[in-house]
């Protein structure tokens, strides 16, 4: 196996194991009224996946850390529903270029908002058939989306200042995986 994408895999198993503990594990409680629970910030960790492997080993980490926090905490029953979700929010990231916030990032972490409220709701409309139960999860999930970003921004600054892609990404070529 060539030395690039072994760097890819190990590192795509890191992010995807940040991801599956930022969101099992480390839960902010949400103390507003109608949106009684918790954010996990496991989704922050999605984008920085998305935006340091190349495809498709970022989708990869995404899906498989965010599948296997529903799997292992109780919640299989969503897991189908993340695996894709989580897979269709990567999916509009970039790793190309050499800084985390770039123009094309910036904007899919609105795409990925839609994507992940969207898909959330979509999801929990088949699972309970009803359109309008499952109303009452958009505020919480869009809270959950609007708190990631937040998160995403400020790793993707600090990681940007300290040149982290530009480490990462010694001697890559994406032609080759």
């Amino acid at each position: 196996m060539d030395k690039k994408k072994l760097r890819f895999m190990a590192l795509a198993g890191v992010l995807a194991a940040m991801v599956f503990v930022f969101t099992a594990f480390v839960q902010i409680p949400i103390p507003a009224p109608g949106l009684a629970g918790y954010v996990h910030l496991g989704d922050a960790f999605v984008y920085l996946a998305a935006c340091l492997l190349p495809m498709p080993w970022g989708i990869a980490a995404a899906a498989i850390g965010a599948g296997m926090a529903d799997i292992l905490t109780g919640y299989a029953v969503w897991a189908p529903g993340t695996l894709l979700i989580k897979a269709l929010m990567a999916r509009c990231f970039t790793s190309k270029p050499y800084s985390l916030l770039c123009a094309r990032n910036a904007a899919a972490l609105a795409a990925a908002a839609v994507i992940n409220v969207g898909g959330y709701y979509l999801y929990e409309c088949a699972i309970v058939g009803s359109m309008t139960v499952p109303l009452v999860s958009i505020p919480k999930t869009a809270v959950q989306s609007v708190v990631n970003t937040a998160v995403f921004i400020a790793a993707a600054l600090i990681f940007d200042r300290v040149g982290l892609k530009n480490k990462l990404n010694e001697g890559r070529d994406d032609d080759t995986i």
